[in-house]
């Protein structure tokens, strides 16, 4: 899914790289507001490292990357398997923690705020399961409730590192469905590294393929064709 208008991310002639090894070059590419872009291509192309550094946790080696994240930070939504199940948290605590650039560490939400997490909770399936602690959730409640995180902090731009890994095909349809709302009909910006090309293909009609250390937004039957060479095509193009 795609959208008109202005771009809100940015990328100008962008290099990536680690220590010596430049893995990502001469990115330039333009996302714009309301898109719902997945990033495809082999496994260690570079696709978690375009999205950590438009994310700005790395910083390019040249270039120029354009975010409004100075101003109202991005929805991060890491993989779910990330979060230690043994730590002691609920599922409303997890939530909550969307809140914390309004809130600080010490302040309780407000009876606004409670309401906020309460029809977040409702949307995603989970106010019945919030008294659970993390480690209790299925796979897919799990990744709901990071989504339910990054929705209540007010983010408008989401960004996702394998939103759907290691979930079931109902949970993943699932999960894939709350980000075309969100996208859709919240005007979400969604941008998602995505193991399946097929799958990928159906939510959005350009991908962003990472390949070779090069990106280019394309639309799914070149992404298919740029792809196909590859050692992990079939990987690529399972969904």
């Amino acid at each position: 899914m795609t959208a008109d208008g202005p771009p809100i991310i940015v990328c100008e002639h962008v290099a990536v790289a680690y220590g010596r090894q430049e893995v990502l070059h001469d990115v330039c590419i333009a996302i714009a507001a309301g898109s719902l872009l997945p990033f495809v291509g082999p496994n260690g192309a570079g696709k978690t490292t375009l999205l950590r550094a438009i994310l700005g946790l790395l910083k390019p080696a040249r270039g120029h990357i354009r975010t409004p994240f100075a101003a109202k930070p991005a929805g991060y939504v890491p993989q779910q398997k990330s979060i230690d199940p043994l730590y002691p948290v609920s599922t409303r605590q997890i939530v909550e923690m969307g809140l914390y650039f309004q809130l600080g560490w010490w302040r309780r939400p407000d009876r606004e705020q409670t309401r906020c997490v309460d029809g977040v909770l409702a949307r995603f399936g989970l106010l019945e399961h919030q008294r659970k602690t993390f480690g209790e959730l299925s796979g897919g409640m799990k990744q709901k409730a990071l989504l339910a995180r990054a929705l209540v902090s007010g983010a408008d731009i989401f960004i996702m590192d394998e939103p759907t890994s290691e979930l079931d095909e109902q949970a993943e349809q699932d999960v894939l469905a709350h980000l075309v709302t969100l996208s859709r009909d919240d005007g979400k910006t969604v941008l998602m590294a995505h193991h399946g090309l097929d799958q990928a293909g159906a939510l959005a009609p350009t991908v962003c393929v990472v390949l070779h250390g090069r990106v280019r937004m394309v639309d799914v039957a070149q992404a298919r064709r740029i792809l196909a060479g590859t050692s992990s095509a079939g990987e690529i193009n399972r969904g």
